[in-house]
């Protein structure tokens, strides 16, 4: 890839992730004006998964799974400082079992196995961070229809999508 090819190609991930580091701090506002917990549905991660989406290095993602739960509570106040130290982690996990797992394993079963790592992650450290009588805010079976939701949005457009 060419010098020129490669600094357009990043122009375009990085304004992609501008975008979505935005759209991560009107997720808080956007919640309040439905007055409808949007969380419920995992936005950081459906954003997480269009930035691996648009950019294919794990090394991008990594830095968007870091900055998404930061930006956001920096700008917003959401996530709180301790939730977002988890969130943070778990978007992390996504991006690197993901990244570990997608050239040997199908997509699907890579993104998924991702994701439920990254719970697993979120809530160890939940579990840690934050009181246990808490550890679970949101229902497993709407846990359950986000993760499948977005793994199965992500395996569809992964092989179709380039940048």
């Amino acid at each position: 890839m060419n010098t020129e090819v490669r600094t357009n190609r990043m122009v375009k991930v990085a304004a992609v992730y501008a975008v979505l580091l935005a759209a991560g701090c009107l997720v808080p506002a956007v919640s309040h004006v439905l007055a409808w917990p949007l969380y419920v549905l995992n936005p950081m991660l459906a954003l997480l998964l269009v930035g691996m989406l648009v950019s294919r290095d794990w090394r991008h993602s990594l830095v968007l799974a870091v900055l998404l739960p930061l930006v956001s509570s920096l700008a917003v106040g959401m996530p709180a400082a301790p939730k977002m130290v988890c969130m943070m982690a778990e978007l992390a996990t996504v991006a690197l079992v993901f990244g570990g797992l997608a050239k040997r394993w199908s997509v699907w079963a890579a993104v998924m196995t991702a994701i439920v790592a990254g719970k697993a992650v979120y809530y160890g450290l939940k579990a840690v961070v934050m009181a246990p009588a808490v550890l679970v805010g949101t229902d497993w079976k709407l846990q359950l229809l986000a993760v499948l939701l977005w793994g199965g949005l992500f395996a569809l457009m992964y092989k179709k999508f380039k940048v």
